[in-house]
C-alpha cells in the first residue's frame, strides 16, 4: 500500500470519527428532550389533576392553547395511531434493528448532505426515545414490554377531528420523514470540488 492509498485510509477514519462527534450528540439531545418532555407532563398531571377537562371525547386533558392543543397522559401499547397488529416481540424487535440501522446511517452520511444526515439524526432519535419506553417503562397487563408515554393532544372542535395522541420522539420522526421525502425528490448533490 503506498503513502496516498494510507493518507486516503486515515482521511475517512477521520471523516467517520468526525462526523459521530458532530452529528450523535444532537441524537442524545433529541433522545434526552423527548424523555424530559414525557416525564414532566406526566409528573405534573400525576401532581395537578384539577388543570385536567372532558372533553366531547371523554378525554381528560391539560388545555394549553385552548381547546385544540392540549396535554394528557396516554399509553400506546403498539404501533403509530395505536395499531397492535404485530407481535410485541415483532415490533420491539424491529425497532431495535432500526434504530441500530439508523445510527449507523447517521455515521455513514457524508458530510455534503447535511438535509439527509439531519433526516436521519431527527429519525433515530425518535426510534430511540420510543424504544426506551418499550424497554424501561413499567410492564402492565402481563405485556412483555413498557408502553410508550404520549401527551400532545390535537383536537380541533369546528371540524369535531381529534388527532392521534402523539410526542417528541413521533414529531421527531415524522419530521425526519418529511425531510427524507422531499431530499429525494428534491434534493441535488452537489458535484465534488475535484469533479469526480
Amino acid at each position: 500500500m503506498d503513502s496516498r492509498a494510507r493518507a486516503g485510509d486515515a482521511s475517512a477514519s477521520d471523516g467517520f470519527a468526525r462526523r459521530i462527534l458532530t452529528r450523535l450528540p444532537w441524537v442524545a439531545a433529541l433522545v434526552a428532550a423527548d424523555l424530559w418532555s414525557k416525564w414532566a407532563v406526566f409528573a405534573y398531571i400525576d401532581g395537578h389533576p384539577g388543570v385536567l377537562t372532558l372533553d366531547t371525547h371523554f378525554h381528560r386533558r391539560w388545555e394549553i392553547f385552548g381547546n385544540w392543543f392540549a396535554f394528557m397522559q396516554s399509553e400506546n401499547p403498539g404501533m403509530a395511531w395505536g395499531l397492535e397488529f404485530l407481535s410485541p416481540w415483532v415490533l420491539v424487535g424491529g425497532r431495535i434493528v432500526a434504530s441500530i440501522f439508523l445510527l449507523w446511517l447517521v455515521a455513514k452520511t457524508p458530510r455534503g448532505k447535511p438535509w439527509l444526515a439531519g433526516a436521519f439524526v431527527l429519525i433515530a432519535a425518535g426510534a430511540i426515545g420510543n424504544l426506551y419506553d418499550n424497554l424501561f417503562q413499567p410492564r402492565v397487563d402481563g405485556r412483555p414490554f413498557g408502553m410508550v408515554r404520549d401527551f400532545i393532544d390535537v383536537y380541533f372542535t369546528g371540524f369535531d377531528w381529534h388527532f392521534h395522541t402523539f410526542n417528541v420522539a413521533d414529531s421527531c420522526i415524522s419530521v425526519g420523514a418529511v425531510i427524507l421525502f422531499a431530499t429525494g425528490l428534491f434534493g441535488k448533490d452537489p458535484k465534488p470540488a475535484d469533479g469526480r
